[in-house]
């Protein structure tokens, strides 16, 4: 395949390309599940994975690189290609991502000359970084791997912040990547906040908070959430003025997002709790906004590796301005540090499988925001809202909810940018957030208005998806010559939120459960409770293992005809397993567990994970294992909410059943009067101060897997 871009997306063997992107941190997720957690990402509609080389992971001390376990790059691109992903590949040299010195090692910061300048010496290790980094993936670059980005932030946080030098040194590196084996169809660089990008693809971010902001108060809306031709996220100055930090002219390029958050990792002084909603809306806005890419950092969450000579976190005792978790890189992200699917996913679905389906034709669509549109973030009183059309077809996105804030309902009746198509009348409540079409085409079929939102196609069908689960059944679209299509499909939003494209179906399953298609047309579906299923179409028979149990019409639209899809269950499914575990007290906040117990059954069953979730009060959570009289930190956590509980995998640990048996949690003190924002706080006794283990409890998770049946 060809790639490349112009001023409106990217191309894909000349056509237009609407990808979707999700970052994975290879180094800090345990390889023996990087198939599996690809796949998820997969499932979720991301078709190419970014990932940054982190040099301190790879180089910790200088001349001896370590390219093993969790840190061998050539596997997991191998992994990547065969799941049937694309990679953009985020080489640095610095890349921030939240680790020790910006992923730079400690040796070269200790060199007779300045990082991230112009200086031949500094330069010289960069190539040899970039030729080391491609000794590893030769023979996937212009393959599996179709990019690679360049720094990250430089000009914007550290490197050169004079314009020509700085351009000329993002430059070099290119240049240098390029001598290195990098020869790809594209080049990307981070553009906001004033990031110079040396000509490259300029791609953007936005988060919903600013967990780095050093206030420890709630602070003010985001921008975000107001559609707007501004590419800058407003937490990194673009409120001073449209256009303020940006250094390239964005009519030569297209908007294109490499850092949407995919969630928020939580700092010690700034505990922020990112939602499903809080994620989506910006992404949702995004588009709106003209966005023809959604890449979001972090699609995946994972855990810091040991380093041999320190810890590897962002810390402020090597200058950096947050102190992080030593080990825990959660992000709360939408797929989570030990491989939860989470409600975040589940939403950013919704955009990710209309953006696989229909995003070519999206991206040919213009960005109109009407006037009316608030200017500033705090003006909640006013209808959000904006099209991607060619003024007669395309879509109206409205956003009706803002991180934190409660938003006027509203009763609005818009019309197409030319007047010509009035849409039908929309009650919109605060909190949603959503898009609808007009004179769009469907599998053939026109559709003037609608009131459902397209989500995919599949099995010869558009599927739709209510914008809420109110029960109501009626009559979702106006046809051109009133036509009632057969080929649509409407699904209650609930049921869409928990629907999942593998094998070229569309299986439903329950609230705790997902399903991902496998390399030669297989299916892996897992939960922890319910193991049943809805598919369609349907197999031509009954998978090994299952039982057919009936179907169901899943089209909530009255005057359609109904859509089937068959009902399945595993035959001997693990009953629902979950309790509490014992813990003993030790004093000083300290306690004592033992998980071997629950190690025990991963295997066994159908079970294939034991997910212990601990409630704390306290200022962080440190497990510690004794095992081999040995006392090493396992996992750490920062505390946010008392109702959230910390949720740590076991899978990871099989094998080392001792390492669990002999466990000590240390929960560090929190005090009423901490510098610290924290969203709910909790309630404290008359001494202020709080440390205490509230629960103990586990829950298993089983996987099945499904044959690879010709659809009926």
């Amino acid at each position: 395949m060809s790639y490349g871009f112009d001023s409106i997306s990217l191309i894909r063997d000349g056509k237009r390309w609407f990808p979707v992107m999700g970052e994975i941190h290879y180094s800090r997720v345990p390889n023996a599940f990087w198939a599996d957690e690809l796949l998820k990402m997969k499932a979720g509609g991301v078709d190419v994975v970014s990932a940054y080389t982190i040099w301190i992971h790879h180089e910790e001390i200088e001349g001896e690189y370590d390219w093993s376990g969790d840190r061998n790059l050539r596997r997991f691109v191998e992994t990547a290609s065969s799941c049937g992903m694309k990679v953009l590949l985020r080489i640095g040299p610095w890349c921030h991502g939240e680790v020790r010195n910006g992923g730079f090692p400690d040796w070269l910061l200790k060199k007779d000359f300045e990082p991230r300048t112009n200086d031949p010496r500094y330069l010289s290790e960069v190539g040899r970084w970039y030729r080391a980094v491609f000794s590893q993936v030769a023979g996937f670059v212009g393959s599996t791997i179709i990019g690679v980005q360049i720094e990250n932030e430089f000009g914007h946080c550290g490197g050169i912040y004079e314009k020509e030098a700085g351009e000329l040194h993002m430059r070099k590196l290119r240049d240098s990547a390029r001598d290195a084996g990098f020869v790809v169809d594209l080049y990307t660089a981070t553009g906001w906040g004033g990031a110079w990008t040396g000509g490259m693809i300029p791609v953007m971010g936005g988060y919903c908070d600013a967990p780095w902001d050093p206030r420890t108060t709630e602070i003010e809306p985001s921008g975000n959430y107001t559609f707007t031709f501004e590419r800058n996220d407003h937490n990194i100055g673009s409120d001073h003025g449209f256009g303020y930090g940006i250094t390239f002219d964005i009519k030569k390029f297209p908007y294109l997002t490499a850092e949407l958050g995919g969630g928020l990792q939580v700092t010690k002084h700034r505990r922020t709790i990112a939602t499903a909603s809080d994620i989506a809306a910006v992404a949702l806005v995004k588009m709106g906004s003209g966005c023809n890419l959604l890449g979001f950092y972090m699609y995946h969450g994972g855990t810091n590796p040991d380093g041999r000579l320190s810890t590897l976190q962002e810390s402020t005792d090597t200058g950096s301005l947050n102190d992080l978790p030593v080990k825990n890189y959660d992000f709360r992200a939408p797929i989570r540090e030990f491989g939860q699917v989470s409600d975040t996913m589940r939403e950013l679905k919704l955009l990710s499988y209309f953006a696989g389906d229909f995003g070519g034709s999206l991206c040919a669509l213009g960005t109109v925001i009407p006037d009316e549109n608030p200017q500033n973030p705090a003006d909640f009183s006013s209808l959000r809202h904006s099209f991607r059309s060619d003024g007669s077809k395309g879509y109206v996105f409205v956003n009706n909810y803002v991180r934190h804030q409660h938003l006027p309902r509203h009763d609005a009746v818009l019309s197409s940018p030319d007047g010509k198509t009035r849409l039908p009348a929309l009650e919109i409540e605060d909190g949603d957030f959503f898009f609808l079409p007009f004179n769009m085409e469907f599998g053939g079929t026109p559709v003037r208005t609608a009131t459902v939102t397209p989500f995919c196609a599949v099995g010869g069908k558009t599927v739709f998806y209510k914008r809420r689960n109110d029960g109501s059944r009626s009559s979702f679209f106006d046809c051109a010559g009133g036509e009632k299509p057969s080929d649509f499909l409407v699904l209650s939003r609930r049921n869409a939120l928990n629907a999942w494209k593998a094998g070229g179906r569309l299986l439903i399953t329950g609230d705790d459960a997902h399903a991902f298609g496998l390399p030669g047309g297989g299916i892996r579906i897992e939960g922890r409770r319910d193991a049943s299923f809805l598919v369609f179409p349907d197999f031509d028979s009954c998978p090994d293992g299952w039982r057919r149990t009936g179907s169901v019409n899943m089209n909530e639209a009255d005057d359609l005809p109904p859509v089937l899809f068959a009902r399945y269950e595993k035959i001997g499914a693990p009953s629902s397993s979950a309790g509490t575990c014992e813990f003993v007290p030790f004093g000083g906040g300290r306690y004592g567990l033992d998980f071997s117990g629950e190690l025990s059954r991963i295997g066994t069953g159908g079970i294939s994970d034991a997910f212990v979730s601990l409630r704390y009060v306290g200022g962080s959570a440190r497990l510690f294992s004794s095992a081999c009289g040995k006392r090493h930190l396992l996992l750490d956590d920062f505390f946010m909410d008392e109702r959230i509980p910390w949720e740590i995998g076991l899978k990871r640990f099989t094998g080392c059943g001792a390492e669990l048996s002999s466990l000590e949690l240390e929960i560090e003190p929190l005090t009423k009067d901490a510098r610290i924002y924290i969203e709910n706080p909790p309630s404290f006794p008359d001494s202020g101060m709080r440390r205490e283990l509230l629960s103990v409890s586990v829950e298993y998770e089983w996987s099945f897997g499904i044959g690879a049946e010709k659809a009926r």
